[in-house]
């Protein structure tokens, strides 16, 4: 049984779908439950109740709303490109899923270990933005277009960070594959993880997080007094579905890339404790419920704001600590910290 799944290509096939769906049906439902908590989140911080009626507690809101999208019509408007307008959906969605094909959830738990994992992440992620040009284009009106278009912007502004920030962790580690990232923090603790040698990049990490996916305060794109909803103002029903769940799961996807990039990943935070999937997952947790957090009690940037900070700020900081961390590197500055590929990482 075993020689067919690892020697005739049907089983290869088979094996191969088969790990695909371990990673993502898990991570579908998890969205549904993360979705409900974020919605309690928010109702707390404004005092109100929040979904409390589908289900014990309300927690089958996010499917009822999963049905109600999926047997509602769907829309086209009037003069739409109708071969791009699902097409950007469906784009988003599948790159969205794409990217968790690299992420590892423990040591060795990993659909494919590619030595080039953040190459992969960051380029699967840059392809997003077609998604959302091709939807703001398709749908034949100016709102989607001007929608579309500020969250290319916003969205290629922010990865030129993320992407320098992650250069940082790169020159620490000397490998772009996310185990041995994990591994080289695995030592005292968390005061082994790689918060403390890159903390003030955390803190831009975490906020080029939130404008490249278009969380608040960074929701541009969408600004209901400005653009109604952006490039998604003309879908409806399951094309809207699509849409939304990439967004979501580009939001869990940017915070398990600060749990392996930062805190480190499956690791345990205390060393008589044991390491494990379940760690990841806490860590994951907490940082949705930071995003949630700041969703709640942040108020909106302007546009002109929001780039500002970007070029003149986070780049020139982002940019400068590739060059700390390159120096500190080379030169064992802080015991070694800095050069944790010259002990095996």
């Amino acid at each position: 049984m075993i020689e067919f799944f690892t020697t005739t290509n049907l089983g290869i096939a088979l094996l191969i779908i088969g790990q695909c769906l371990l990673i993502v049906v898990p991570l579908l439902v998890a969205l549904a439950f993360l979705l409900y908590f974020d919605r309690k989140v928010w109702a707390a911080v404004q005092m109100r109740k929040g979904p409390n009626v589908v289900g014990a507690f309300g927690v089958l809101q996010s499917f009822a709303d999963f049905i109600k999208y999926v047997l509602k019509e769907i829309v086209v408007p009037a003069g739409a490109d109708r071969f791009v307008f699902f097409l950007a959906p469906m784009m988003s969605f599948v790159l969205a899923m794409v990217a968790w094909s690299v992420i590892p959830f423990n040591d060795g738990w990993v659909l494919a270990d590619v030595n080039v994992a953040i190459l992969f992440v960051f380029a699967v992620s840059s392809l997003e933005v077609y998604g959302v040009i091709m939807g703001g284009w398709a749908s034949n009106s100016k709102y989607p277009f001007l929608g579309s278009l500020r969250s290319a912007a916003q969205m290629i502004s922010y990865e030129v960070s993320i992407g320098l920030i992650i250069i940082g962790v790169i020159i620490t580690t000397g490998s772009m594959n996310f185990g041995d990232i994990v591994m080289a923090q695995d030592g005292k603790g968390l005061f082994s993880w790689y918060w403390l040698p890159h903390f003030p990049m955390v803190f831009l990490f975490l906020i080029s997080a939130l404008a490249e996916t278009n969380r608040p305060p960074f929701d541009l794109p969408e600004a209901e007094s400005e653009l109604v909803a952006g490039y998604q103002v003309e879908y409806s029903s399951t094309p809207f579905l699509l849409f939304m769940i990439g967004e979501y799961v580009a939001i869990v996807l940017m915070c398990t890339l600060i749990s392996i990039l930062f805190f480190g990943g499956w690791l345990s935070p205390v060393e008589a404790l044991p390491d494990g999937i379940l760690w990841l997952f806490a860590k994951i947790f907490f940082f949705f419920f930071v995003f949630s957090m700041v969703k709640a009690i942040t108020p909106r940037y302007r546009y002109d704001q929001l780039m500002r900070i970007g070029w003149k700020v986070f780049l020139p900081l982002s940019l400068a600590w590739v060059v700390l961390v390159a120096f500190f590197a080379q030169y064992g500055a802080f015991w070694g910290t800095y050069a944790r590929w010259t002990v095996g990482g």
